[in-house]
């Protein structure tokens, strides 16, 4: 037999799919350092904040590294420079409303700090002799003691716990530094213009060079635990009541997302205080009510335990089997039911992020004293029969239905805070 060369185009006559494999690799090889780094940001915008704060911080070093480098500002600040370096280090945080809360605190210790000290000193100069010593003794043990208790106090712990540490360090060092009167006077004054020349590039930078706000991280993460537990509980509802085959195939697990709720008490009281110091932006005004988000979180966290709770169905034994006839007749009346409560949900959660009054007296409480009616009138163990209660199939059914009766009230509770919320940010 003899042999035909055929030429084939560029393009023709390939096997599908192997030149577009190696265009592929050729364009990921070239792309990976530059291309994928930044489609791999826009995929996570956490990480894209991350990425812009650590180039303020940078920025912001920068600046503050010119008193040092530049002669003519040298001249002026001389060593003290370091001071609003330092500054620079412990006040740049991540949320602009953390950065000022630092740096507020930390100009009301050190000017606070600073006068008393100075006072003080000058009061121990002019006793002098061995009365000088036992004069810084007992100012220092007096405001050391005083400012530390004052720290505990819960309410002067959440906001201004930083301005009370840095009182006592300033206060101590200026009055145990053993100077004269005039030049404690004269280095305190330095100091408290260098440091305020460092809080001043870091309110700058923070505030008005794509500022990251403690209040939009917390009114997005409040909204996304809105979805997160909607979609836990469609979850629950399908593992519940699907056969044994399914739920081999079936890869969720909707317990994470509760879990990922239930730790986030922390988080939310720190966002808080932050957003409690931050300016007037977007739709958020001076007096925003941040304290209700506490307040939903708190509704989200009991209401994620409750949801939690259910995962108790799937593997107690009073439960009855996919296949009982006990569970069969309420599947279609509980999957009903699941999916008004995560429709109650995602409308709750779409209403805080529109910032749109979600008209719970007029749709959502009506709905949901319907589903408690529905609740009420599914079969419990009284209508499940005597060979069910022998097995305690009904029983264990009366567990779940009592578990979503409780999730309704819960709902109730979370749709009234939302109103609150409504009517005193003033959402349209």
């Amino acid at each position: 037999m003899g042999s035909t060369v055929i030429d084939i185009p560029d393009g023709e006559g390939v096997v599908p799919g192997s030149k577009e494999k190696k265009k592929k690799v050729g364009d990921i090889c070239c792309q990976f350092p530059i291309d994928l780094f930044f489609k791999e940001m826009k995929r996570n915008k956490h990480m894209t904040r991350k990425v812009i704060h650590s180039i303020k911080v940078g920025v912001a070093l920068v600046f503050v590294s010119l008193l040092y480098l530049l002669d003519p500002l040298y001249k002026q600040v001389g060593e003290n420079a370091m001071w609003a370096i330092m500054t620079v280090v412990v006040v740049f945080e991540f949320f602009a409303g953390a950065t000022l809360s630092k740096g507020i605190n930390r100009g009301i210790g050190t000017v606070l700090g600073g006068g008393l000290g100075c006072l003080a000193a000058i009061f121990a100069q002019a006793v002098g002799g061995a009365g000088k010593a036992i004069i810084v003794g007992i100012t220092v043990f007096i405001f050391g003691a005083a400012a530390t208790y004052t720290r505990q106090v819960p309410n002067v712990k959440k906001k201004f716990d930083y301005g009370a540490m840095i009182f006592i360090l300033t206060f101590s060092l200026v009055v145990v530094s053993g100077l004269r009167a005039e030049q404690v006077l004269e280095i305190a004054r330095d100091r408290l213009s260098t440091i305020a020349m460092g809080f001043a590039i870091c309110l700058f930078i923070s505030l008005l060079v794509f500022p990251i706000w403690a209040s939009d991280e917390l009114h997005d993460s409040l909204v996304a635990r809105f979805e997160d537990l909607a979609v836990s509980l469609e979850g629950f509802s399908k593992e519940y009541f699907e056969n044994a085959n399914e739920k081999e195939k079936s890869s969720f697990n909707f317990s994470s997302k509760c879990k990922s709720v239930l730790h986030s008490k922390t988080k939310d009281e720190s966002l808080v205080n932050f957003a409690s110091w931050e300016p007037w932006h977007a739709k958020f005004g001076f007096c925003y009510p941040w304290g209700i988000y506490l307040k939903l979180g708190e509704d989200l966290r009991d209401l994620a335990i409750t949801i939690l709770s259910l995962k108790g169905c799937l593997k107690s034994p009073t439960q009855p089997s996919e296949s009982n006839t006990c569970r069969q007749p309420v599947k279609e009346p509980c999957e009903a039911l699941v999916a008004s409560l995560a429709w109650t949900l995602r409308e709750l959660g779409e209403s805080i992020k529109k910032m749109k009054k979600c008209g719970s007296e007029d749709t959502i409480l009506p709905k949901l004293k319907t589903v408690r009616q529905e609740l009420s009138q599914m079969p419990g163990p009284s209508t499940s029969g005597t060979n069910n209660l022998e097995r305690t199939d009904g029983l264990g059914l009366a567990t779940f239905v009592y578990s979503m009766v409780e999730m309704v009230e819960k709902m109730e509770e979370l749709a009234k805070h939302v109103e609150q919320l409504g009517q005193r940010g003033g959402f349209s």
